[in-house]
């Protein structure tokens, strides 16, 4: 598919150079450290300390999972730019899901950042949200893409916002898909993803989400051929205790 074809796929590249011209020229803190044996090297340090200097995947992957930066957000606005390449690449190779990559953002408080700084994060989100929603060829699954949005947020609105604007056969597919990988915890009264960041509140997001799948979502799974089987189990998330289990479409999960 050609660049032209594709509006998503505009927009992200867009809001991904945005990025590139607003982190241009960020530093770590001078006075900024970490321990040897379990992060790196001072040379490696340095160049978190040096603006504009391309990271090893290695490097950049030990630099935005590390939890004890005494300034994330500097360090986070340091490597930016070529996080978010990578993310949308499908190169950042998180150790858990790709959610830990939206704690990561979290940590460094990107929404309390100037506006012109959070609203470049905010735009890159909804931007790769939109194109994995729409984009053939996106590389990125949409539910994961949808997890790391909320964790670095913590909040389903906008994201779930997203998904609305998003309509079509495409976006109807990647939400069936997207309920198929989450109804088993969902079901089990647990948020499919992991939440990492304290703030973020687990049950909230589980029962906003909840709520949406069994109002705006119910009808797009229908038009979108989605199995009546998988259909029957956003159902069930609208009983509780004994009546879910109970119900003669329980599919049999053990817990």
């Amino acid at each position: 598919m050609n660049l032209a074809d594709c509006p998503a796929r505009r927009r992200l590249g867009a809001a991904l150079e945005n990025l590139s011209v607003t982190f241009r020229g960020m530093t770590a803190h001078p006075d900024e450290h970490n321990c040897e044996c379990h992060w790196g090297s001072p040379e490696e340090l340095s160049l978190l300390k040096t603006p504009d200097v391309e990271l090893e995947p290695d490097l950049l992957r030990r630099t935005w999972q590390a939890v004890d930066w005494t300034d994330h957000a500097a360090v986070l606005r340091r490597i930016l730019p070529q996080f978010a390449k990578a993310l949308v690449a499908d190169r950042a190779e998180p150790l858990g899901g790709l959610e830990e990559a939206g704690s990561s953002l979290a940590r460094g408080r990107w929404q309390q950042w100037p506006e012109d700084h959070a609203g470049a994060v905010r735009e890159f989100l909804h931007a790769w949200l939109a194109q994995s929603l729409t984009d053939p060829d996106a590389l990125v699954p949409a539910h994961q893409v949808f997890a790391l949005c909320a964790e670095a947020s913590g909040t389903l609105g906008p994201w779930l916002a997203e998904w609305e604007r998003q309509a079509g056969y495409l976006s109807d597919r990647r939400l069936a898909d997207a309920v198929a990988e989450w109804e088993y915890e969902l079901l089990g009264d647990s948020l499919p993803w992991s939440v990492d960041w304290y703030e973020n509140d687990e049950g909230e997001m589980r029962a906003e989400l909840v709520a949406w799948l069994l109002g705006h979502a119910v009808v797009r799974l229908r038009e979108s051929g989605a199995s009546a089987d998988l259909r029957h189990r956003i159902r069930l998330l609208g009983l509780t205790g004994e009546d879910r289990w109970t119900d003669p479409h329980w599919p049999g999960h053990r817990y």
